[in-house]
């Protein structure tokens, strides 16, 4: 394990699993240049494990088939759960309820982060409009707003973990275990709710919170600054949380006008009852690990969880393998992973993961500038610790292995590499 250079966290309190990855509230007071400086600045060159080009095409290539086992296996599970915990309160057998809405929302929860990501890269579904369908769907019925968000990935993806550019993630992170997130976690988030919902609503009046610098969504310092380089998408983003608004505030009017209570329990708060399975996957993604790097195998890390597991997570266990080529579908990546297991880490049990991020945090405790160095199979290519490591990619080569589908922003044609692609090539 070798020491690197990290700034130190600021404290704060318990973080709320509503939204993963979103380190600490109050980052870091650092000084970062104007994004649109950065974006013609910065350029990271980054190590991807080299696979032949054939391999590569049809590893990315997408399947409606397969996209609509995915998404709709998906829903319809949540939904039977969902139906199960209704039809239990109609007939006011109180502990089945509670049973069936806590196995709804442990599933339902996985709609929001990880279905979402991956309908918003554009990958899931080879006809592009099933693709935004669902994308719409889902992000009203989860407070999950996309337009945001992409805004967000886009830089995660072509700037992961080096600070000027992402602030989507910044380390050091604090993985909690803390006694009131695992209750959160376990059974009703409440403080989650409560965050997502201000978001929310500030976003729909377009006014922003400067005392939360980083995160994916919300109306954060980071968002602001994102909105000054995409205008048009941020106005999108507030159309898009003022129609979120008025669904759900239509489902609770329904609900109080009807007496069916159990239409607001499982579609609106259905969002924030049994968060904990996701916050425990997601928190692995990138805590403890290295930034200001420009190879994914140190500064993204993969799971070893069960089928099941796996599928609700919309296969994002396979997350150093989604950054180094984010254009494959996920239901490609375990044949991804097994196409470069030679040259990537041995991917972690969850409880491995933890172990690690949690000895990584306490020597951070005394030796802010240590990282975690995730260790290589004696196959593998050495590290990349700079870009003058990286070799050069074939010609024509760099740009598709870059793609990040159509998450970004500035590329609104359908299937395009687009600018976000070549940019991280």
């Amino acid at each position: 394990m070798t020491a690197v250079r990290s700034d130190p966290a600021v404290a704060s309190p318990p973080p709320s699993p509503a939204l993963p990855q979103q380190g600490p509230p109050s980052a870091r007071p650092a000084s970062f240049a104007p994004m649109r400086e950065v974006r013609k600045s910065l350029r990271v060159k980054w190590y991807r494990t080299p696979i032949e080009k054939a391999t590569l095409w049809e590893l990315m290539e997408r399947s409606d088939r397969k996209g609509f086992t995915q998404t709709l296996g998906h829903i319809g599970l949540a939904a039977a759960l969902g139906a199960l915990a209704a039809f239990f309160f109609i007939q006011g057998q109180w502990l089945l309820f509670g049973v069936f809405l806590w196995l709804f929302g442990t599933v339902r929860t996985f709609l929001s982060g990880p279905a979402n990501h991956e309908l918003g890269h554009g990958a899931v579904f080879r006809t592009p409009v099933l693709n935004r369908f669902f994308l719409r769907i889902l992000s009203v019925l989860t407070f999950w707003n996309y337009n945001e968000y992409r805004m967000s990935h886009t830089y995660h993806h072509r700037y992961t973990l080096h600070a000027d550019g992402d602030r989507e993630v910044l380390l050091p992170l604090d993985p909690s275990l803390h006694p009131l997130v695992v209750l959160e976690m376990l059974t009703f988030n409440l403080r989650g709710m409560w965050r997502q919902i201000r978001f929310t609503v500030r976003t729909a009046m377009g006014r922003f919170d400067s005392g939360m610098t980083v995160g994916a969504m919300g109306s954060t310092a980071w968002i602001e600054t994102l909105a000054d380089v995409h205008p048009d998408t941020y106005r999108a983003a507030i159309r898009l949380a003022r129609v979120t608004l008025l669904f759900h505030a239509a489902v609770i009017a329904v609900s109080i006008a009807t007496g069916f209570w159990w239409l607001a329990i499982v579609i609106t708060g259905g969002n924030w009852i049994g968060n904990w399975y996701r916050y425990l996957l997601a928190q692995t993604q990138h805590a403890g690990l290295r930034d200001n790097i420009p190879d994914f195998r140190l500064c993204v890390r993969s799971l070893r969880i069960d089928p099941l597991s796996s599928f609700l997570y919309w296969h994002m266990d396979r997350h150093a393998e989604h950054h180094m080529y984010a254009g494959v579908p996920c239901y490609n990546m375990a044949a991804l992973g097994r196409e470069i297991a030679w040259d990537t880490p041995r991917p972690r049990t969850p409880l491995a993961a933890w172990r690690e991020m949690y000895a990584a945090r306490r020597r951070q405790k005394t030796d802010p500038d240590y990282q975690f160095d995730t260790p290589l199979p004696p196959t593998a290519n050495p590290p990349m610790l700079s870009e003058a490591h990286v070799p050069t990619p074939p010609a024509g080569a760099g740009a598709m292995a870059a793609s990040i589908g159509t998450m970004d922003p500035d590329d609104d044609v359908e299937g395009s590499l687009g600018q976000g692609a070549a940019a991280g090539g």
